[in-house]
């Protein structure tokens, strides 16, 4: 492991190689999906499997829409089916690839992207009415910056959908069998620990990954400067973990920022 800062370069490779082998969060929606949404027939997820509400939405038909971290063309292309004018932004060119597929397939203009969400968002104040941000912030050491850009380029009255990890997949070590054993303190952040461990999760594939404290995740989202106006908690898809048998393992929040509505 070289300097701090290149471990969101080796997410971002680490994300291309998922990508590249097929992962669920890499598959795009087929034509079949598209044109449903075009009909009003659409769900799509912030975590793991629960649908987002609708109303958490609001008018998306001419809304300026952010997917922050949200590449691999699942989300953003139901967003333009209803009429949402989308900005795409992620750090995996093969993420942001497949929405250059999808965009291409169907016939609709999106803007793609590709930047690494710790340093400050290449956009104007005040330029989304929304902002989707699925669980994406587990890669990065520092929610707090990303919670305030979020603030920043959202307008008044501006929605922050997001999705994240509850700590409680860092906390367990999950092997399919119980009973289920306890394996990292809370929150977890590799770079803080040692070196051994680091080298191991870059070297078997899993990126370097972190926990956050609800102090951090929700707390973080009202310190920025946001209303939150919602919640609900969501697990794995059934018969991927035990853990999810036992306890919710991530959050989904809707937050506002003060000002007109939408």
């Amino acid at each position: 492991m070289e300097e701090k800062n290149s471990y969101t370069d080796i997410n971002a490779a680490t994300w291309d190689q998922w990508a590249r082998d097929g992962i669920a969060w890499s598959i795009p929606v087929t034509h079949q999906a598209f044109q449903q949404a075009r009909e009003g027939q659409w769900d799509v997820v912030l975590t793991a499997s629960r649908p987002v509400p609708h109303h958490w939405f609001g008018e998306l038909s001419g809304k300026r829409v952010l997917g922050l971290a949200s590449g691999g063309g699942q989300q953003i292309p139901i967003f333009c089916a209803l009429g949402a004018v989308c900005t795409v932004f992620d750090y995996s060119q093969e993420q942001l690839a497949r929405e250059q597929m999808v965009a291409q397939r169907e016939g609709y203009a999106v803007e793609i992207v590709r930047g690494d969400m710790t340093q400050p968002l290449p956009f104007a104040d005040e330029s989304f009415d929304l902002v989707f941000h699925p669980v994406s912030n587990c890669y990065i050491e520092d929610v707090q910056h990303v919670w305030e850009e979020c603030f920043r380029v959202l307008r008044p009255g501006g929605r922050l959908l997001a999705g994240m990890d509850n700590g409680l997949n860092f906390l367990f070590n999950d092997v399919g069998t119980l009973p289920l054993t306890v394996s990292n303190p809370l929150p977890f952040n590799p770079l803080r620990g040692s070196q051994e461990e680091l080298q191991r999760m870059v070297e078997q594939g899993e990126g370097v990954q972190f926990s956050h404290s609800l102090e951090e995740q929700l707390g973080g989202q009202l310190k920025a400067g946001f209303l939150l106006r919602d919640l609900y908690e969501d697990r794995d898809p059934e018969g991927s973990c035990l853990l999810r048998d036992y306890a919710p393992q991530y959050i989904a929040t809707l937050a506002e920022k003060p000002g007109a509505g939408l």
